[in-house]
């Protein structure tokens, strides 16, 4: 969902003050503009984790097994958006939520919402601290010629004081605009992260000596317990979620049919699969059990093809922050605004500036808390993941269940849909249950 904004802030913001679907103007995406955007929109730091991923589950075998069970329901959640878009003509995922499920549920739609951008927000800054604590050493390397283990401390060269710096002096400057144009000149800079970084990944696997590590037998599930393998699907979740992103692209595409939605999400998919999984299996069969929750902190600080990795995704994420933060500042400061239209009958320039500057701070600030005082991005991506569902699992089963109650339909499709709506449900509520309560008790004991 990292990626929901390369996607455009205009278009969703557009969006969200247009009643419906046919009134969207301004160029139509074709089939590949379609399928590019929604590669961008699911392929991001989600990644850096699926090596990791894979050895939790047991080796490449319970792994790849859960990533395709999970894709059937990843895909009919894709699928059940552009159905409901359809046919409540709205253009933004809250936006259908509220109009398929009611103004409640929409409100706890809105609420996810931010919650989830919040958290990716602090994903972004768990992985720019680890990348800056590996060049930070790759620099004392080249400068001094000594090995990273003899670089002294000054608390000027800890990595969490350089985090600081940058969100200071850099990541906050470009958060405070109200809108960020910079998004459109790097639109692309996520995905040619995410493919270097799988490309890379297979090169060194093939070209570093052979070494041999502890792996799971690829034919066998190894320590993968069933609870093993559930534990990795927040990962996936995370790594595979576009959904958020899904409604505003069905809405620009110029062929609306939901067999041709049904090819682009299917083909989509398909491709993250397999990147996703080339990315499990060669990070996997490169460290086995010894793979770190980011992948790129088990290579060495003087490896130059994992530097430029590091340097891509450092420089992808500083300039996606801020368009994560806005998207979300612009969901709590709305009824702020509309509470002081209500008061005093006018929100003036000088009230909306001043919301804007303290949500901004705040955002900003604790993340940054929470990014130092948990720097280990599994339990972040734990807990995203397990909120990932109300979007791919919980949202969507809830707005099939709705639509079913009033769309006219058969009443045996009326009845296997709205059966297949209540297991989606059922689905998204344990994986939320599951992972949420896990990651919370794995950060209670860090704390």
């Amino acid at each position: 969902m990292e990626e929901l904004a390369r996607e455009s802030i205009s278009l969703l913001a557009s969006a969200s003050a247009k009643p419906s679907l046919d009134v969207v103007s301004g160029p139509r995406l074709g089939s590949m503009g379609a399928i590019f955007i929604m590669l961008k929109s699911a392929l991001g730091a989600g990644l850096l984790n699926f090596p990791w991923a894979f050895e939790r589950a047991g080796g490449i075998r319970s792994a790849v097994t859960v990533e395709l069970i999970s894709l059937v329901f990843l895909i009919s959640g894709l699928i059940i958006l552009g159905y409901s878009s359809s046919i409540s003509g709205q253009c933004t995922y809250q936006a259908v939520v509220k109009e398929v499920c009611g103004p409640a549920i929409g409100q706890l739609c809105e609420i996810c919402f931010v919650f989830n951008l919040f958290m990716i927000a602090v994903a972004f800054l768990v992985i720019v601290n680890d990348q800056l604590e590996k060049l930070c050493g790759s620099l004392y390397e080249l400068v001094t010629g000594l090995p990273e283990s003899e670089m002294p401390y000054h608390f000027y060269t800890d990595q969490h004081f350089a985090v600081v710096l940058l969100c200071t002096f850099l990541i906050l400057p470009l958060s405070i605009p109200k809108e960020i144009s910079i998004q459109k000149y790097i639109s692309v800079l996520g995905t040619l992260a995410a493919t270097y970084l799988t490309i890379a990944i297979i090169i060194r696997y093939h070209t570093t000596p052979a070494v041999r590590v502890p792996i799971a037998p690829l034919y066998s599930t190894g320590n993968g317990s069933w609870a093993s393998m559930f534990s990795v699907v927040p990962v996936i979740c995370f790594g595979f979620q576009c959904h958020e992103a899904s409604i505003a692209i069905y809405s620009s595409m110029e062929n609306q049919r939901l067999s041709h939605w049904v090819f682009i999400s299917v083909v989509s998919m398909i491709f993250c699969l397999v990147i996703y999984s080339l990315t499990g299996v060669y990070g996997y069969l490169t460290f086995g059990k010894d793979v770190k929750a980011d992948i790129l902190m088990s290579y060495t600080s003087d490896d130059i093809l994992m530097v430029i990795a590091r340097l891509l995704f450092g420089v992808s994420i500083i300039t996606i922050y801020p368009i994560t933060l806005l998207l979300g500042r612009s969901v709590v400061q709305e009824p702020l605004l509309s509470w002081r239209r209500s008061r005093y009958g006018v929100v003036t320039a000088e009230f909306e500036s001043r919301s804007r500057y303290a949500l901004t701070v705040m955002w900003v600030t604790v993340t940054l808390l929470i990014a130092i005082f948990v720097p280990d991005i599994s339990k972040v991506i734990s807990v995203i993941g397990g909120i990932s569902a109300f979007f791919i699992f919980i949202f969507p089963g809830l707005c099939l269940v709705f639509a079913m109650r009033s769309e006219p339909v058969s009443w045996k499709t009326r009845v296997v849909l709205t059966v297949w709506g209540v297991v989606t449900l059922i689905c998204g509520a344990f994986i939320f249950g599951q992972s949420t309560t896990i990651a919370i008790m794995q950060l209670l004991r860090k704390i």
